[in-house]
């Protein structure tokens, strides 16, 4: 298999898009999964030999791109809490911040916005004590 080809199945699967079908993953997919999404975008940098710099003593460190397998910053979370509680769904969400489900999902959680329970994918973060109420299902 070519170099090309690689990183186009990466890339789909790290997207959750089936590479061979182009149809969306469910939710519960393995792909889905936050870990398994920045693995994936991991292995498409080391294909490409893209390294990251080691940042230097003297400076800081540039802040990641938004998006799939990024950080978030505190800006982007403001941005995800504000449009779920405006009722955006959650797929609109994945779309608008270039991340999968799980991971829109997994910050809702994080944030203490979505009920651990709705959410079909095992989630590592416990819902954070926000002093709002969780709102139930997407």
């Amino acid at each position: 298999m070519d170099r090309e080809q690689t990183l186009k199945i990466l890339n789909a699967l790290a997207n959750g898009v089936h590479p061979a079908t182009g149809e969306q993953f469910t939710a519960d997919s393995p792909y889905q999964h936050p870990d398994t999404v920045r693995a994936l975008f991991e292995a498409v940098r080391a294909v490409e030999g893209v390294r990251a710099p080691a940042p230097s003593p003297e400076r800081k460190p540039d802040p990641p791109a938004s998006g799939s397998g990024s950080r978030w910053t505190t800006e982007e979370e403001q941005r995800l809490a504000s449009a779920f509680d405006a009722g955006r769904a959650v797929d609109e969400l994945a779309r608008a911040h270039n991340r999968s489900r799980a991971a829109i999902e997994a910050r809702l959680v994080k944030l203490g916005k979505l009920d651990p329970s709705a959410v079909t994918v095992q989630l590592r973060y416990p819902p954070k004590s926000s002093g709002h109420p969780v709102r139930q299902g997407p």
